[in-house]
């Protein structure tokens, strides 16, 4: 059985009963109970189940989170992203190659940026028409599949265009920042674009107001551990803050 095939067993099966235990699994596929268990992990970052002790449980009856349409995020605490995104610019050096996704804190950034000598991948369509009159900036736009109401390209053809890239810095916003869990957000076509452009910069950079923390939305992007820096505002709790420097060391700027 090949592995796709394997995948798609297991999340039939889990469908089909609701829950279902890892012995199970290992004997229904001819696997090993480890290999079960890194298919249910995979399984639970493409949004296809959920993990529970000892086995999975049924997605099918919990939709995905749908996306905010980009005109609400755009006023959602809008002075702490305005805050954030001018920290942000000030981390951008000319000459700098940078990735800026297609939040609303991104698009700030996009519109404070100075006009010097700067590459900015985006897979927003807010971030490059807002930089297309900075004659010094070149901007190279991802294509792919439109997700309206965020602006933004996503999916395969996104995906395989950010392969071709290497960027010195990614700033990039999520739905949720837990301690635990990580970073997630709200459907797995913006987790998997995401998950790429984690994996081709230098520095990454989050930019996450206060309301996202405790959050764990539909789809996991990555471990805190793979984030180098968070940018927040000073709503964020104390215990979150010291738990972030000291256990975790990431380095957080709080604005």
């Amino acid at each position: 059985m090949l592995v796709a095939e394997r995948y798609e067993k297991i999340a039939r099966l889990v469908n089909e009963r609701g829950s279902i235990r890892v012995t199970e699994l290992s004997e229904l596929c001819q696997v090993t109970e480890e290999t079960i268990r890194r298919d249910l992990d995979k399984l639970e970052q493409a949004g296809r189940l959920r993990r529970s002790h000892g086995g999975a449980v049924s997605v099918k009856d919990q939709p995905m989170q749908p996306e905010i349409p980009y005109a609400e995020r755009e006023i959602t605490h809008a002075e702490e992203k305005r805050r954030i995104a001018q920290e942000a610019v000030k981390l951008i050096k000319p000459k700098d190659r940078i990735l800026l996704d297609a939040s609303t804190t991104a698009w700030y950034m996009a519109s404070i940026l100075p006009d010097f000598p700067l590459t900015v991948l985006t897979n927003s369509i807010k971030v490059a028409t807002e930089l297309s009159n900075k004659e010094k900036i070149e901007v190279i736009s991802t294509g792919g599949l439109l997700a309206q109401s965020s602006l933004s390209f996503v999916g395969p053809l996104a995906e395989r265009s950010l392969d071709l890239y290497h960027v010195d810095k990614v700033f990039f916003s999520c739905k949720g920042v837990h301690l635990d869990r990580g970073i997630s957000e709200s459907n797995e076509l913006q987790a998997r674009i995401k998950q790429k452009m984690i994996g081709m910069a230098d520095s990454v950079i989050l930019l996450a107001d206060a309301s996202k923390f405790g959050i764990q939305a539909f789809t996991h992007v990555a471990e805190l551990s793979e984030i180098g820096t968070i940018i927040t505002d000073r709503r964020i709790p104390q215990e979150t803050l010291q738990a972030l420097s000291e256990q975790m060391s990431i380095e957080v700027s709080t604005v």
